[in-house]
Parts: C-alpha cells; sequence; structure tokens
C-alpha cells in the first residue's frame, strides 16, 4: 500500500517512529510534516534522535489561531494527498494537524486510520477534544491504547474498524530508554542529582491563556521548597511574559528554566526526577512507565486508568493541593500495563497489511 502519515507536534513524531519502522518493511511510507512544531527543539532534534526518515513534505505552516491554522493546514495537505494518491492516511493523537490531515483524506474518499482513538477528558473546552472526536467520527480504522478507549468509542456508536493494540508510545519508550540512560548527558549539564528535582512542563491553552490558572501555577511552583525544572514551551513564555509573570519565574530561587530538550534527554529527566508536574498526556503515561510519580496539572485526563491505578494524581493549579500531593508521593505495587506490551505497532502494522491484501 501507499500509505501517508500526518504529523505536526512532538508528541506524534514519538508515535510514528515505531510505527514508520514496521510500515517501511512492507509497504511505501510518505511522511508529511505540517509544520505545527517547527523549532529544532520541538521538531528536527525529535526526527534525529528518533531516527525518523527525513519529511517527503514539510508544510511549514508555523503557528496561527486553531481555525487559521487549521485552514492552512488542510489547504497544503489536500494538495499534496491530490498529488501522491495514497491508499491510505494515517493520523495521531489530537492536534490541528489531526483533524486537518483527517478532513483531508475523508473529503477526497480515502481511507483514515486514527491512532490513539478513543481518549476522551469530556471537556469540550479543550481544542484537543474536539479534534479527537471529529477525527474519531469520521475515520475507518480506530486503533486505540486500551480497553476504556475502546468503550467510550462503543457508547458513541462506533463500533467497525475499531482495534484494541496498545500504547504506540510504549513503543517508543521500550526502543529508546537504554539509548537515553547511554547517551544523555542532560543530568550532569544541569548539575542535577537523581531523586532531588522535580520536572515541570505546562503547554494547555487552559493553564496558558487564563491568567488565573497560569498564576495559580507560577504562585504553586514557586513556593516550593523543592528544585524545579522547567523545559519552558516557546508558548508557555510568551503567555508568562503576556500576563506579567516572567520575572516572578526568572527571580524565583527553586525553578530552574530551560529551553525544551530532546526526546532522550526527556526522559532521563523523567526516570530521575522525584515526580512529574505536567499537564501533557505523553507525560503522564511517560512517567508510569519509567515509575515516576506525576501530578497531572489539570482537573481531568485522558488517561484515567493511571489515576484509578493510584499512579497519577489530579491537582490542577492550586498550591494547596500539589503541595499535599507532593508531601504524600507514593507508588502502587506494579500490576499489568493497561497500554498493552509495547507490541502496538506491530499490531497496527498487521492489521493495515491484512486490509491492504
Amino acid at each position: 500500500m501507499k500509505i501517508a502519515s500526518i504529523v505536526g507536534a512532538r508528541p506524534q513524531f514519538i508515535k510514528a517512529a515505531p510505527l514508520s519502522r514496521r510500515l517501511r518493511k512492507g509497504h511505501q511510507e510518505l511522511l508529511i510534516h505540517t509544520g505545527q512544531h517547527y523549532d529544532r527543539e520541538l521538531s528536527h532534534i525529535f526526527f534525529e534522535q528518533l531516527k525518523i526518515p527525513r519529511p517527503d513534505y514539510n508544510l511549514q505552516v508555523g503557528s496561527g489561531g486553531h481555525g487559521e491554522q487549521t485552514g492552512k493546514m488542510l489547504l497544503k495537505v489536500e494538495r499534496v494527498l491530490l498529488k501522491e494518491e495514497p491508499d491510505l492516511v494515517i493520523v495521531y493523537g489530537d492536534t490541528n494537524s489531526t483533524l486537518a490531515g483527517a478532513l483531508a483524506a475523508v473529503k477526497l474518499h480515502i481511507k483514515l486510520a486514527h491512532v490513539e482513538a478513543g481518549l476522551r477528558s469530556y471537556n469540550r473546552r479543550m481544542p484537543e477534544e474536539i479534534n479527537r472526536v471529529l477525527t474519531d467520527h469520521i475515520s475507518d480504522l480506530l486503533f486505540s491504547p486500551s480497553l476504556r478507549a475502546v468503550e467510550n468509542l462503543q457508547r458513541e456508536g462506533i463500533k467497525e474498524g475499531v482495534y484494541q493494540v496498545g500504547d504506540v508510545m510504549f513503543d517508543a519508550l521500550r526502543e529508546n530508554i537504554e539509548v537515553a540512560r547511554r547517551v544523555s548527558g542532560v543530568m550532569e549539564e544541569l548539575g542535577l542529582s537523581e531523586g532531588e528535582f522535580l520536572l515541570l512542563t505546562i503547554h494547555r491553552e487552559e493553564n496558558t491563556n487564563q491568567f488565573e490558572n497560569l498564576n495559580s501555577l507560577v504562585t504553586a511552583i514557586t513556593s516550593l521548597e523543592e528544585r524545579v525544572v522547567f523545559p519552558a514551551h516557546p508558548r508557555v513564555r510568551k503567555w508568562l511574559r503576556h500576563w506579567g509573570l516572567w520575572e516572578r519565574c526568572l527571580t524565583s530561587p527553586n525553578l530552574m528554566i530551560i529551553e525544551p530538550v530532546g526526546y532522550l534527554d526527556m526522559l532521563c529527566l523523567e526516570e530521575r526526577a522525584k515526580a512529574v508536574l505536567t499537564d501533557s498526556g505523553g507525560m503522564q503515561k511517560e512517567a508510569y512507565y519509567l515509575r515516576t510519580p506525576c501530578l497531572t496539572l489539570r482537573e481531568e485526563t485522558e488517561w484515567v486508568e493511571l489515576v484509578e491505578g493510584g499512579w497519577n494524581v489530579l491537582v490542577g493549579t492550586k498550591a494547596e493541593k500539589i503541595k499535599r500531593a507532593l508531601a504524600h508521593l507514593s507508588l502502587p505495587l506494579q500490576e499489568g500495563n493497561p497500554y498493552g506490551r509495547g507490541e502496538a505497532s506491530k499490531r497496527i502494522a498487521e492489521i493495515i497489511g491484512r486490509i491492504g491484501n
């Protein structure tokens, strides 16, 4: 088959890497990079470290409002699909790149596969929730990471073409963790000791675009006694400056603001942190796989199995709740992984192969 894989953001590069290697053993794959993430630290370095082939197309859409960005992607992706005429389009996750790629494919009557289908936060204020719901309802093949995701789809009447395959990010972590341990020097470069720092990431709109939430987070983080390492996404830096909070962060003695880091360095930081504080879905899972406590800076999560199992604590943005959770850090006894055994890419490739034949 001729397959077009559409990616545009850091988590999608991670998800696509192990599946792309599988697909290229028996199919022709075109890689289309929308350019949603375009900084080296958020884009190029991931292609290098994950050994992803150079994109066949880089659409260089860049940043912008949701409507503007999605519209530009839709226009450019459609042109590529008309030119290449693939048999199948694959999209990943829940970004604007996901929705644009899905819409372009379905309007051209090209079979569509969604990797990470069926996740729900049930918070329609999140643009990611809109993207994933719409993509699921127009996809032909829905590759779900867990039984809960399959059940979510069934409740919405989506039963055909649904496959529970596991989490492709677990595949990527299994392939790369030993390499990360061997080659990353980020701990030494930053002067960090294992278990003596917290790792923070913030990027979701609900935590950046709203002053109340971002101000509350800054107040909470800068009041902690522990050292906090903060790889600051360009977008959150912009909003910290916009809301007049940047100087408070820079002058906080416990907060170490660094540039975004590559995948291998991030894995090492996640594994060796005392705890991860994040609003990222991908980091919630990586922390779980690495057995690091995770506090999620949201009121809900798509990865509900981790909360129910005690691996993840929803703390929102309030300082008292964050401090209380940090004071009672613990991990449950390890039980079965609800997201599979690290063979999602193999299963997806096998299913696509059967359909292609």
